[in-house]
Parts: structure tokens; sequence; C-alpha cells
């Protein structure tokens, strides 16, 4: 035995060392470079490694292996579709046996490349095969798929513009902040090619980032772009980004990366104190990050200097990475080290970042890829809340996604507004003319002018195609202004615009006011309730999108002929059948009467002349007061506003004929056809028609006094007893 073990130890020796010299020198070199964090280097041999490979026994496993090796170095790069599809190869190749993750990440890049459906399948996949490590909020996920899902759209009122004398083509040039009290400045990160540091990040293939500042004129031309610091106080050998100067412009505070050879270290958040052209006293700010691979960045300072807000990826959030906060003590005169995580209102179960501010706090605005969105980073924003946080910061609620055309179905993020609320920088990786690579680039936004204008359709109640010439509209805005106008051969009054000259042009809708809208004619009843338009939100605030009000407005004749009501022959029961829905009809007269209150209205009903006169006269009269009882049966109180008649067949209708030409129903006409026509003639005649009463001697309506004593006459309810014919 003690002759074997020498024997045994070189066997199991040259084992392993076949074992060592069986991989391939091109797979272990692309392990390596993998392994060692350089992800840009190590992409290219790890494709080129991946097809020398074969897809036979235990290579297949390798084969796995390295396909998910080549997405998490696309997904490290931010090329999501690539990413996804590598993960797709290496699913295919049963990876997930090894490491179900892959299944997670699949499901990561899908999310943010807006095919939530193929993702939410992706993270129940996941879910599946995790075991007990449940440190992923899968459920979380899983809810934002469902909420994006059936998340559509709208457009904003936003002007987009791509920056072409601001954006290196070939670099990322992304996270503006408005740098100074004039906002004519801005402080940007860039990798462009002369930058401070002259090497390249291993990690992404591109130069190291560095601080710069961008100058433009007052029409919005850039004038000059440069370095922020060339003396190695602010911009060093690290990666520099994502700046942010204090309300007094006084104290900068950034991100820095450290780029130190074989060591996973964080990113950080630094302070420099701002003098003259220069930085000086640059000091990292202590905050538990909870390990020295944990990144903490994309600093947003409060206008008071009190509160500090951060994007981070420690332990303890919702998910992914979230944002956090830290407060200023002023009795230590040093910021607590402790973060406070910013809540479910602004954090999800997937990434958010870029937190910015508006001047006064009002407005808080950041990127994320869990709330409802279009796909990849949207940007978001929140208000201000009354209430704040135990520790006295700052609270905001109310997040609203804010649309294309800031948002598109790539990342967008790091945006800066200006004071006035309606114009800044943003940057997206969309696809553009300018921009043909999914790559930063900074964007411009403004709010093109607001403007309102209005139009105003009289037409007559009952018949929407009857458009009543010469109506008078009257247009009131509350501060006193008002005009008016007579309607056109279409029922219609001019377009009413914005004000451009106040001295030439009074006729004009402003936003932030309510207006009433009145129209009127003779023989018509005017409106009972004027129409209303507002320029305002339902804050109160004027309206931030252009609009076209239409504003139509029905006008009662005096003399109103109500659709079609039938009556069973030589009877009063109204009919309702394929043929006629007399209910539809006295709803029509319910809703007049309900709509407005004031009006006093006769009822006249008519019979055609095949019969006695006498006979057709009671016939009329009962089914007038039929029509009276089923309106008193709706509503008590329209017994004393309707007044039932019978008019027999003294009063034929008129008729419009083929050619145009208008005709008295009389008997001498209704004879020269027959068949259908004959009967269709004689239909027309036995019509309901209401006139609206008015006072004597006026075409003006009189106006119901429900004040005044009422009592209907007894006999309207009473049917006559049928006459011979």
């Amino acid at each position: 035995m003690k002759k074997f073990i020498p024997v045994l130890v070189f066997s199991v020796l040259v084992f392993q060392l076949k074992a060592q010299t069986a991989t391939p020198k091109y797979v272990a070199e692309a392990n390596k470079t993998y392994e060692s964090g350089k992800y840009a280097e190590a992409l290219p041999l790890l494709e080129a490694a991946y097809n020398k490979m074969t897809n036979k026994g235990k290579s297949i496993a390798e084969k796995g292996s390295m396909a998910y090796k080549v997405g998490e170095c696309y997904r490290h790069l931010e090329r999501y579709d690539k990413a996804a599809q590598w993960y797709g190869s290496s699913i295919e190749l049963k990876y997930y046996e090894v490491e179900p993750k892959v299944y997670y990440y699949q499901g990561e890049m899908l999310r943010m490349a807006g095919n939530f459906k193929k993702a939410e399948e992706s993270y129940k996949a996941y879910d599946a095969r995790r075991g007990k490590d449940k440190s992923i909020n899968i459920e979380g996920l899983l809810k934002s798929c469902n909420l994006n899902s059936d998340f559509h759209a709208e457009e904003s009122n936003y002007v987009v513009k791509f920056e072409d004398d601001l954006n290196d083509k070939k670099c990322f040039d992304m996270a503006p902040s408005l740098s100074d009290k004039k906002e004519m400045q801005i402080i940007y990160s860039t990798q462009r090619e002369d930058i401070v540091n002259t090497a390249r990040d291993p990690i992404t293939g591109e130069k190291y980032m560095d601080l710069w500042v961008a100058e433009f004129n007052e029409k919005g031309n850039w004038t000059s772009s440069k370095s922020l610091d060339n003396s190695g106080t602010v911009n060093t050998n690290s990666n520099e980004g994502t700046a942010v100067l204090d309300r007094k412009g006084r104290v900068m505070y950034f991100t820095r990366c450290p780029a130190v050879n074989k060591q996973n270290l964080g990113c950080s958040i630094w302070m420099a104190d701002k003098v003259d052209d220069g930085f000086e006293n640059v000091q990292q700010i202590a905050i538990d990050k909870k390990g020295d691979s944990i990144s903490v960045g994309h600093p947003c300072i409060t206008g008071d200097g009190m509160m500090l807000i951060f994007a981070s990826n420690m332990p303890g959030g919702m998910g992914g990475k979230d944002l956090w906060y830290i407060t200023y003590n002023k009795k230590l005169k040093a910021w607590d080290s402790i973060p406070k995580n910013m809540g479910p209102t602004i954090n999800t179960a997937g990434n958010e970042l870029f937190p910015s501010l508006s001047f006064n706090d009002s407005l808080f605005f950041f990127a994320s890829d869990g709330h409802p969105g279009i796909g990849g980073l949207d940007i978001f924003k929140a208000v201000i809340s009354k209430e704040k946080s135990a520790d006295g910061a700052y609270v905001w609620k109310g997040v609203k996604n804010m649309m294309k055309p800031i948002n598109s179905s790539s990342n967008d993020y790091g945006l800066t507004i200006r004071k006035d609320l309606k114009s800044g920088f943003f940057t997206s990786e969309r696809s553009s003319e300018k921009s043909k690579t999914y790559t930063p680039d900074i964007y411009s936004f403004s709010t093109p002018p607001v403007s309102f204008d209005l139009q105003v359709i009289v037409y007559e109640h009952g018949n929407r195609n009857k458009k009543i010439e010469g109506a008078r509209v009257e247009v009131k805005e509350i501060n006193g202004q008002k005009w008016e106008e007579l309607t056109n051969g279409k029922g219609k009054t001019s377009k009413w615009t914005e004000r451009k000259d106040n001295k030439t042009n009074p006729r004009y809708i402003n936003p932030g006011f309510d207006y009433t809208i009145t129209a009127g004619k003779a023989r018509y009843f005017p409106m009972a309730r004027p129409s209303k338009i507002t320029t305002k939100d339902t804050t109160g605030n004027p309206l931030e999108k252009s609009q076209s009000f239409v504003v139509e407005i029905p006008l009662i004749p005096i003399e109103l002929r109500t659709p079609e009501i039938r009556y069973h022959l030589d009877k009063w029961t109204f009919v309702n059948d394929n043929t006629i829905s007399s209910k539809d009809s006295l709803q029509f007269l319910v809703d007049l009467l309900k709509d407005n209150p004031d009006i006093i209205i006769n009822l006249y009903s008519h019979t055609d002349s095949r019969a006695s006169e006498t006979h057709n006269q009671a016939l009329s009269e009962n089914r007038a007061k039929a029509v009276y009882k089923y309106l008193v049966g709706v509503d008590a109180t329209f017994a004393c506003r309707v007044f039932p008649f019978g008019m027999g067949e003294s009063k034929p209708a008129k008729y419009i004929d083929e050619k145009g030409e208008e005709h008295l129903l009389t008997d001498d006409y209704i004879n020269q056809f027959k068949g259908e026509k004959f009967e269709a003639l004689h239909q027309i005649n036995r019509r309901t028609t209401v006139t609206i009463v008015t006072e004597e001697g006026s075409d003006m309506p009189k106006i119901f006094d429900p004040t005044a004593p009422c009592t209907p006459d007894p006999n309207f309810s009473k049917y006559i007893e049928p006459l011979p014919r």
C-alpha cells in the first residue's frame, strides 16, 4: 500500500494535467477576460469561442455556458436586443439546468425592449426553477408586465429636438444638468475622444467618462463645449458623470466610478466646491453602501440642500436599482450616512435611476422601467406632497409617465427642466435620422405655444340636420369680456381663436378662463342653461395642451314637430312594434320638459280625414289626452306645464315631395295616389305637434312659475266616449 500511494498521487496529477490541457486555449482566454469584468474585450473572444464549439456530448453544456456569457456581456453593454437573443440560445442549449437565472435575465432584456408578454413567460420559467432563492421580486416584475401590457401611451404636448451641434456622433453624451442661474449652460457626461483620460474602459470598450460643460446663446444655439476640468481635480482616470450643482451654484455633486485593476469597486458620490472657473476640496460623501462592490450614484440635491437623493443597487430595496436619500445634520454639519429608501410610491421591482428636481422642488423626475411605460427606461414625474417623512425629508407623489415624444421604446432618462417648467434637456438612446445607433444622446424639449379656438353650431332641437341661420350667439368670459355674432347659412359662427391683437380682435379664447355660450332667435325658445367651456385643468391651472372647442346648441322652435307617435286604427292606444316605437317618441317629450324646466307646452294631436269631422275631433282629443296622461304619469309636476288639445282633421300637414316642392296634405292631393303612398300620406296627417306657450302678443315664451298655484283641468285626463265614424 505504501508503494501504491506515490503511484496513485502521480496518476491523479497526470489526470488533472490532462483535464487542464483539454480546455482549448481560445476558450480559456475568453473565459479569463470575461471573469475579469472586461466585457467589451471579452465579447468578440466569447462569440468566436461559441462558433468553434460543437453541439455534441458535454460540449452542449459548455456551449450553453458560452452563450450565457455572451448575453451577459451584451447586457452590461446595454445592448438589450442582442442580450435577449443570446440568453435564448443558452436556453435552447438547456443551460437553465445549470443557471436558472438565464430565464430571469432574458425576461429583463425583453421587458426593457417592451416585449412584456414574452418577458412574463421568462419570469415564470425562472420562478419555477429558482428553488429557495427568493431574492428577486418576481411577483413585482410580473405585475409590472401586466401593467405595461395594458399601457397605451398618448402623446404629450412637447416638441423634441436632437441636439446635432452638441452630440458627438460616435460617443456617449448623456445626463445633462442646467448649471447656471441664467440657464444658459449645462454640465453633461461624455466619452468623446478628446477627454482627459486617454485609456479605455474594458467594460464598455469606450473611453472613460468625463464631465463637460456646454453653453448656448439666447436663440438656443450651442456656442461652445469643453471639459469641465482639465486639472485632474474632478475629471480623473476614473469614470465621472451625472453631476448637479446646488441652487446657489457653490457645490457640485457628481458620480465617480473608480477604475482599479482586479478590484470590483462600486461607484460613489463625491462633492466639490466651485471656485471661479475651477473646483477644489473634492471629497467623497460617506454613505453606508453595505459593501464596497455596491454602487451609489446619480446625485440630486433639494433646493434647501438638506436632502440628497441618489440611485443604488444596495440590498433592502424594492428590487433592481432603487432611489434612496440621506439628510443633512445641521448640528453635526455632516450627512447622515444611513440611507433611506424612497418607498413604493417611487420605487418598483424594476429599476429607478437618474433623479432630478425642478427649481422649486415642486416636480420630481426620474427614470424607471418598473412603472407602466412605453419600453426600456421611461421618464416619470411626481408632484411634491404637503406631507414630509418622519425625518423631515420632502415627499413626492402622483407618479405619471411623461409620454411620447419625451419617452420612446428605447431608454430615456436624465431629464433637467428650466424654471419655467416648459423646456429642458434629457437623454435618449432612440434611433433617429440624426442618431442611427442606439447610443445615449442629448435631446432638448420644449412646450409649443398653447392656443385655443371656439366655433358654435346652432341647430333645431330634435333635428340635428336642420341648422339655424341668423341665430345670435353670445360668448362671455369670466373677466367680463363678451362678444356676439350671427350664425351663417350652415348654422355656424366664425372660428374664434386665441388673442393675437387685443385692440383689433376682441374675440379670443385665452388659457386659464371659463366661458359661457348662449344662442337665441325669434320664434325659438332660448336655452334653459348656457353651454360652458373652460381652458383650465382640474386643478384650476391653465391647460397645457392646445384645444379646439366645438359647441353645439339646440334651439326649440315655438312650433315643434315631435318624433312620430302612432296609434292603433281608430284608437288612442300607442303603437310599439317593429314598425314604430311610440314610447321612444314620448321619451323625447319627457326629456324636453326635464331639460327645459321653464317652458309650458300646448300638445296638439291630429287625425287624417277618413271619418266624420265629429268622430275625428273626439279621436284627436282622446289621443292628445293619452299623451298628457303618459307624461304626467312620468312626472306629476308636468300637469301644470302640459295642455292637450285635439285638432281633428282641421289642419292638414305640409309635405315636401321628391322634387322639393311643398304640398298641403288635403284629400284632393292624397287621393291622387294609391297603395303604400296613399297610406303613408294619411299617416303623416296623423301626428302630434308641440307649441311653446308664448306671452300674449309676443313671440317670447311664457316662463313657467313653479310658485304660482296650479290646478290642472280634470277633463284633461278624461276620455270622450267613442263616436260613430
